[in-house]
């Protein structure tokens, strides 16, 4: 019997900051680039849960979390407090949680720097392994003072669903010892849920399936294995299994990136060609360090982000006929594939640009 379960630390970065800054304590807090009275350029990190009450979450423009929290300041509530990132703290912090739960199991696929899936089979039942995660979140909450949540189900899939499900400091299992029971526990736990609960269905995936009263994963069931097929190629079989609960997909111990990248947003939107080249250079040369310190031996493909000041945003890529691992074509392809963007054949609006980024793929160790 196999029994996964999913950590998740609830708002990481934030809760790190709200534990060392007592004076914020209760406060909506919010991690990320400075906002500039409004006017500041980046997005935000992360968001604590009294934050995102007022519409703040991860991803959102900087600018537009400091209106909400001023719009909530005029109807009488506390503003948010704006702390920038502090990536070395919070890996530090990543790191003893992760000692932690190395502790409590032999196989964890460390997902990111706040999360991770721990194989518990050999818990040999559902009851003994939600004791672990109890001693687990017990743990990380007497070391750590911040709080975990943590989803069991019978594969990956459930339990990153489950350990969303109830946050922040919840505990959600979905499952059984009993075989039989355990797949009408996941079918039921899935049924109800939007389709954009299912990894892999984004906001395009979700208006086409809307366009069809296509909204829950029940909705979804009726498609056949072959109507998905059809309607998605092969990402339309592993939806078929997907929704009715279905992953076997291992626990990968060893984490391989499957790129490097930087990206800058600039202080203020451009066409300055002399600026943006400027820019691109300075990213290559950061994406060429790390991509040196990796221990990779060569990359083939280079994918360039722009995202124009109305946050319209567009990748392209260039995978070379071999192997390369010099900075100089890294910058030369870099250069290629940005300059369209600053004349007609990309720009025909003639569009300022507010951020660019640059990453290496099909790396090779």
């Amino acid at each position: 019997m196999r029994i996964i379960a999913h950590l998740d630390m609830d708002a990481f970065f934030a809760a790190i900051e709200e534990r060392d800054n007592p004076q914020f304590k209760g406060l909506p807090i919010v991690v990320g680039a400075d906002p500039k009275g409004g006017r500041g350029r980046g997005i935000v990190s992360t968001a604590n849960y009294k934050a995102r009450e007022y519409g703040i979450r991860s991803a959102l423009p900087i600018s537009k979390a400091w209106l909400f929290s001023e719009e909530a300041a005029r109807k009488g509530k506390p503003r948010a407090a704006f702390l920038p990132v502090d990536f070395d703290k919070y890996s530090r912090v990543s790191e003893e949680i992760m000692a932690i739960i190395h502790g409590y199991s032999s196989v964890v696929e460390e997902a990111s720097i706040d999360e991770a899936y721990l194989d518990l089979s050999l818990a040999d039942s559902y009851e003994r392994a939600k004791e672990v995660c109890e001693k687990i979140k017990k743990e990380i909450k007497e070391k750590e003072r911040i709080t975990a949540s943590i989803g069991i189900g019978p594969n990956k899939l459930i339990a990153k669903i489950a350990s969303d499900s109830q946050k922040p400091d919840g505990l959600t299992i979905i499952g059984s010892d009993d075989e039989t029971t355990c797949r009408e526990l996941v079918e039921r736990f899935l049924e109800p849920l939007s389709i954009r609960k299912i990894p892999g269905i984004g906001p395009k995936t979700e208006a086409r399936f809307h366009a069809l009263e296509i909204k829950t994963v029940k909705d979804l069931k009726k498609f056949s294995r072959k109507q998905l097929e059809e309607m998605l190629g092969k990402w339309g079989i592993e939806l078929y299994e997907k929704v009715r609960g279905r992953d076997e997909s291992p626990l990968q111990e060893v984490w391989i990136p499957k790129s490097i990248g930087e990206q800058e947003t600039f202080e203020k939107d451009t066409l300055n060609a002399d600026f943006i080249f400027s820019r691109l250079k300075v990213i290559c040369q950061n994406v060429f360090r790390r991509f040196s310190e990796s221990g990779f031996q060569s990359f083939r493909t280079i994918t360039l982000t722009v995202r124009f000041a109305d946050f319209q945003t567009f990748t392209r890529s260039q995978t070379l006929s071999a192997p390369t691992n010099t900075a100089q074509i890294l910058q030369f392809e870099s250069m290629k594939l940005l300059t369209p963007f600053l004349d007609k054949r990309e720009n025909p609006k003639n569009k300022p640009i507010r951020l660019i980024g640059i990453r290496v793929e099909k790396l090779v160790g």
